[in-house]
């Protein structure tokens, strides 16, 4: 019988309070891991160590990997050191690694000596490893072959070791020194026949990376090729772990999220959980930063007031100049950070994305300067149309070539081309178009009066 979330937390609260553990248990046994964690969020947290004892220690590891670090956390306190290692046991070591992170150095020892010697040992060879990079990000826990075995044999081992990890996409082939040297997928067992040699139909030129290389380049690499896991190697070629594909879809998520905060000039994660202070203090220091360069635009206004003062007209399209441009500049902006996370940046890549926007900035100009051409000639005169109209093809032109170039230049110098946010770009694109409006307007000044 299906329930819904609400009917789903009442049940378990029921079953809790009655002490109903079959009933408790078969409930939980229908749940998927995220369910499972959407109900633990649900209950009042009055309910929560009842919940946690009722579970079995592969449910609670289940149940921590879809749970933020805070709620981590707080199960790990609820548990206690003796039940938390049992759990630990059990979780993918590249989930806790991540998990245990955050954990002070104190109580790591503590939760490490609890834990079974070869997990801790693997867990914390994961941590050694740099954030954000193929090591930081892989797991260690992976099947692997001699090129030697039949494949009957490889199939057996695949089967005695299939429980203890999720990831059964292929079997890696390495020779005495532990060096990669071959694949074999799960589909080319099951087509072969079981008494060939795994030398005879495993992959000899084998894509791998090292274990250094940053996660956008991984994440690149396994959506290139269309992979479900890559192998990682140190310097000698040894084989130390695995990236898989659902590692690399919380990379995209990751990196995307990250972008996001920098293109809206936050810079720092703001959800609806966050208080308004700390909202605002994230915010404040680009927002102040702009405020101060956008003081350009009004000593621009400034130098241009007798021209204002002259055609008052002006005024009425000045607001849709600066807009559009900054608007323009903003697309471009998008289309060039979220290219760089799938595309290799190459000279002829440059040359040909700076000309298709050149091309992008020139059609839309003359759309919207020939538009708002129109617009100004039937409400005073063709010389203040074309003014405007020459104007908007202008500053959009330059506007879309800003949004190109600038995020370009700074990738190419090492900094993330995401920090050149959208304000940025907007108010730098303000003083571009003010300063083209209003020095085409003075220059024509005597035809418009």
């Amino acid at each position: 019988m299906s329930m819904n979330s609400d009917q789903l937390t009442v049940l378990t609260i029921k079953y809790l309070r009655e002490g109903k553990r079959d009933s408790f248990q078969n409930v939980m046994d229908e749940l998927h891991p995220y369910d499972l964690a959407e109900l633990y969020r649900d209950l009042p947290e009055k309910h929560h160590f009842k919940f946690l004892s009722y579970l079995y220690s592969k449910q609670i590891a289940d149940l921590m990997m879809e749970l933020d670090q805070e709620l981590q956390m707080q199960v790990l306190q609820k548990l206690g050191i003796e039940k938390s290692s049992k759990v630990m046991d059990i979780m993918d070591n590249d989930d806790l690694a991540d998990m245990l992170s955050e954990i002070s150095e104190e109580k790591l020892e503590e939760y490490f000596s609890a834990m079974h010697k070869d997990e801790s040992k693997s867990v914390q060879q994961l941590m050694s490893y740099p954030p954000e990079t193929a090591g930081g990000i892989m797991t260690n826990e992976f099947v692997w072959i001699r090129d030697y075995y039949t494949v009957r044999e490889a199939v057996d081992k695949f089967k005695s070791f299939a429980e203890l990890t999720r990831n059964i996409y292929y079997l890696y082939v390495i020779d005495e020194n532990k060096k990669l040297v071959g694949v074999v997928s799960y589909r080319d067992l099951l087509l072969a026949d079981l008494n060939e040699k795994i030398r005879d139909i495993m992959f000899h030129r084998v894509i791998s990376v090292p274990i250094d290389m940053d996660q956008e380049e991984v994440a690149q690499l396994i959506q290139r090729y269309d992979f479900l896991a890559v192998p990682v190697i140190d310097e000698k070629d040894i084989l130390k772990g695995i990236v898989t594909v659902d590692d690399i879809i919380d990379v995209f998520i990751e990196e995307a999220n990250e972008d996001i905060e920098k293109l809206s000039a936050t810079g720092k994660s703001i959800d609806f959980n966050t208080k308004a202070s700390t909202a605002s203090f994230r915010r404040l220091p680009w927002l102040v930063l702009l405020l101060f360069i956008g003081l350009i635009s009004g000593s621009i206004l400034d130098g241009f007031e007798a021209t204002l003062d002259q055609v008052v007209a002006l005024i009425f399209f000045m607001p849709m100049i600066a807009g559009m441009t900054g608007n323009t500049g903003t697309q471009s902006l998008a289309v060039v950070v979220r290219g760089l996370v799938t595309n290799t940046l190459e000279k002829r890549t440059i040359i040909k994305l700076v000309w298709r926007e050149f091309k992008v900035g020139i059609i839309i100009g003359l759309v919207c300067g020939f538009l708002v051409f129109l617009v100004a000639t039937f409400w005073q005169d063709i010389m203040l149309g074309m003014v405007v109209g020459v104007s908007l093809l202008a500053t959009l032109i330059i506007g879309t070539m800003a949004g190109t170039i600038i995020p370009l230049i700074l990738y190419r110098i090492g900094i993330d081309p995401a920090v050149a946010s959208g304000p940025l770009i907007t108010t730098l694109n303000d003083i571009f178009s003010l300063l083209i409006y209003f020095g085409i307007a003075t220059s024509l000044i005597h035809y418009l009066i």
